[in-house]
This record gives C-alpha cells, sequence and structure tokens, in this order.
C-alpha cells in the first residue's frame, strides 16, 4: 500500500479545505503526509489558507475513515488517483478546481490523446438517440475516447453506442463506487469497466444526492478536450457541464434543433449565443478538432475485381493503398500525371464510389 495513500484520503475529509486550497497546499508541500506535519506557522503563511484553515489541519485526527477507504479499494482493486499521478488525467490539471483524488475502476487510458464529452437530456428524443449513434459510430475509427455521466438518455446512449463500436467509454460518477445509479445500468457498468471504466472522485458509500451532480459535471468537462450536447433542454446538467467546459477553455459543440422543440433549447441558445460551435457532422468535428489523421482504409477486392480502371485510375488507387490519405498536390508530384488528367480520373473514381474526397484537398479510398 502506498504509505502516503492515508494523508491522501485525509486531504479530502479536512474541513474548510477543499479542491482549490488542496491543489494550493500540494504545490508547496511534497506529499500530503507532509502537509499534515507542518507546522500551523507554516501553513498560515500560505495564500488562500489562512489561521482557520490551518487549525483546521492541524486538528484533524479522523485517519479511520482514510483506514476504511483503503480497504474497500483494496478489496475491489479500485486505482487511486492523486492529482500528483502520472495516471491521474492531467486535462484535469489545467482548471482551477481539479479534484485531489479520484478513484478508478477501468482498463482506459485517462490520458489518451484524443477524448470527447458526449452530453444531453436524460428525455431524449429519437432524434437525439439517432444523432448520438450515427456520432460515435462516425468516430469509432478515431481512437477518441467517449465520456460521459452513466445518466439515462444521451449518456447511456453514448456509451452503449461506444461499446458497440469498439471505442473506450469512461462514466463520471455522482456517488462513491460501491453501488451504480441509475440501478437500470449495472449491467452496462459493467460492460463499461470492461472497455473503458468508471471515475469518482466520491469515496465509498457517498450517496448520489442532488448537489453531487454539478461536481461530477465539472470532471466530465475538464477532463474533455471537448464537449458535445447533443440534445437538451434550457436547463439542467448539460447546460452546467457546457458552461464548466467554457471556462475551462474548453471546445464545445451543439447538434441544432426545431425551434419549436423544448429538448434541443438549450442547444440552439449555446449556438445562438456563439458558446458552442454549431455541429451538423462527424467530419466538421474531426477537421476542427485536427484530428483527420484518418485510420488506414483498404480497398474493396470486389471493386478491383469487377471495375475496369483507366492507367490513370489505377495509379492514383496504387497511391491511396500505401498512404491513410494523400493531398491533391501530392497526387500530382508522385503520379506525375498532368494536372487535367488527374482531376478527370478523381471524379471518375468518386463515381464508381472507390475514393472519397476529404476537407483540405485530401483524398481516401473508400472502405
Amino acid at each position: 500500500m502506498l504509505t502516503d495513500l492515508p494523508y491522501r484520503i485525509a486531504l479530502t475529509l479536512v474541513p474548510h479545505i477543499g479542491c482549490v486550497q488542496a491543489k494550493i497546499l500540494i504545490s508547496h508541500f511534497e506529499n500530503a503526509a507532509s502537509v499534515f506535519k507542518a507546522r500551523k506557522s507554516d501553513l498560515e503563511k500560505i495564500e488562500g489558507i489562512g489561521s482557520i484553515r490551518a487549525q483546521s489541519i492541524k486538528s484533524f485526527h479522523d485517519f479511520q475513515k482514510a483506514e476504511k477507504e483503503i480497504a474497500f479499494i483494496e478489496k475491489y482493486t479500485i486505482q487511486p488517483l492523486f492529482l500528483t499521478d502520472k495516471n491521474y488525467p492531467q486535462r484535469l490539471l489545467h482548471c482551477y478546481d481539479p479534484p485531489v483524488l479520484l478513484y478508478y475502476k477501468g482498463n482506459a487510458d485517462l490520458n489518451n490523446s484524443k477524448t470527447i464529452a458526449v452530453i444531453g437530456t436524460r428525455s431524449n428524443s429519437d432524434y437525439g438517440k439517432q444523432i448520438t449513434e450515427r456520432l460515435i459510430k462516425e468516430i469509432s475509427g478515431f481512437k477518441i475516447i467517449v465520456v460521459s455521466g452513466l445518466a439515462f438518455g444521451i449518456d447511456a446512449i453514448a456509451h452503449r453506442a461506444a461499446l458497440k463500436n469498439k471505442l473506450p467509454t469512461i462514466g463520471v460518477l455522482a456517488h462513491g463506487l460501491n453501488k451504480i445509479y441509475p440501478g437500470e445500468h449495472n449491467s452496462l457498468a459493467k460492460e463499461m469497466v470492461q472497455n473503458g471504466g468508471l471515475l469518482t472522485e466520491f469515496r465509498n458509500n457517498i450517496k448520489p444526492d442532488k448537489h453531487n451532480f454539478p461536481i461530477r459535471n465539472r470532471i466530465v468537462a475538464g477532463m474533455s478536450d471537448a464537449t458535445i450536447v447533443i440534445e437538451t433542454g434550457i436547463k439542467g446538467g448539460s447546460m452546467i457541464t457546457a458552461g464548466l467546459a467554457n471556462e475551462y477553455n474548453r471546445d464545445v459543440f451543439a447538434f441544432p434543433g426545431k425551434i419549436t422543440d423544448i429538448k434541443s433549447a438549450g442547444c440552439n441558445y449555446l449556438i445562438r449565443s456563439n458558446k458552442s460551435v454549431l455541429l451538423t457532422d462527424t467530419e466538421q468535428l474531426i477537421e476542427y478538432m485536427g484530428w483527420s489523421d484518418q485510420p488506414k482504409i483498404k480497398s474493396s477486392p470486389q471493386k478491383e475485381l469487377f471495375i475496369q480502371l483507366t492507367e490513370d485510375e489505377k495509379e492514383i488507387v496504387d497511391l491511396l493503398k500505401e498512404n491513410e490519405t494523400i493531398h491533391i498536390d501530392e497526387l500530382n508530384i508522385k503520379s506525375g500525371i498532368a494536372s487535367s488528367a488527374i482531376a478527370a480520373a478523381i471524379l471518375s473514381l468518386e463515381l464508381k464510389g472507390i475514393i472519397r474526397s476529404l476537407p483540405g484537398k485530401l483524398f481516401a479510398l473508400n472502405p
């Protein structure tokens, strides 16, 4: 057992010490144990701590709760992640209020190079379900982790779609890991642990009280490169998460809906007030985020067998087999074909369904 772990957990239990103060303290001391062993006079001098918080630290002796939590995480192989650990979600460290300690059960890399939050209403429409499932399916080749809150509606749809398309998915909880809320998502949560994980800053036996959900939402927003709002009313958790993402200087996207649809009123407001980018398709998201490193696409044997290609077309197809994507200028240089002939060959290949054009004058083979 990590010798500093009891002190790390204890730091989350000290009255008057929240995430902001804990971050300040850890930046001044080598570890959590040193915080508790420091002299009161030294603690008082730290900006943002003062005499009341210093006294609260020095008078804290309830390490029994920390020991009980350690017994729980050891029994259920839960990984505690302190904000100085390398496996701690590093994106959260750029937020002003990162959780001091997280509890994680899963196998996904929380510092994956591409992570998105997919959020929305608990009472989704068919439109919201279709948009969510389409989005997740279309990003499945880009090694993106999907984060959400394991709630009813869009959250659960996003998690299930991610699992179906073999994308890791993280559920951020508003309670301890001793239970799953809502209970109907128990089987979903078990699947997620096998391909993704469950993450929370709440200790064992902390219930899903109403005030915990906005606290949870900041983790969803803070650990993601982008937050995508699928469908939401003008009020609710999704709007809070979008607001937090903006505060953290994260990209926010929203799918528009009918102006008469209250389930899309929140998305339409975010777009209208320039608090999100209007999103209409997955290609736009990938291009905006700079993630257009297309996965390798293999050519279809049937197309090669039954479609007659000209010499110019064969040359272009052979070049695309060697590259995931290729720019029009590179095609001109490598093929040695005249520009006018290249353009004609590309158009013919597109009409035959063999290649597709991408943003930025890039081309790729169709699956």
